[in-house]
């Protein structure tokens, strides 16, 4: 049966939002436990700055506060970080980051720079679930 809806599990990260500084746009921390797998998916708008650059950063860790976050690994990663980090050139594109390691919790962050003017963002994990059917809506 070709059925991805009933197969994945998407999680906010990081809502849709308007960045007009060089914030760092902190996600929220997904609790991968449950899942075989996670993808981060990175959604850009309009990007105004003519030179501004947005910096992908994965971290993880087993205390669901983070509060032990380390970098992810390049091992533990499908695609990389720089591969999923952008410029202002990068208007209405999308961009994706695997992660596999082994860690409960994972936190994805995009930090701008050199940005003055909006820059419209928003992120989400897809999970791939040991167990599916998967909740709809999603819970």
């Amino acid at each position: 049966m070709r059925d991805l809806h009933n197969n994945i599990a998407p999680k906010r990260v990081i809502s849709p939002v308007s960045v007009a500084d060089n914030t760092a746009q902190v996600g929220q921390i997904i609790d991968r436990q449950g899942f075989q797998a996670l993808e981060y998916v990175i959604l850009t708008g309009s990007l105004s700055d003519a030179d501004a650059t947005f910096t992908v950063l994965l971290e993880e860790g087993d205390a669901s506060n983070l509060s032990d976050a380390a970098a992810v690994a390049d091992a533990d990663l499908l695609g990389t970080e720089a591969l999923a980090s952008f410029t202002f050139a990068a208007d209405d594109k999308v961009f994706k980051l695997g992660y596999k390691g082994n860690k409960r919790y994972t936190r994805l962050t995009i930090t701008p720079a050199g940005n003055a003017s909006a820059a419209l963002l928003a992120a989400v994990a897809i999970g791939d679930p040991l167990l599916a059917p998967t909740a709809n809506p999603p819970a």
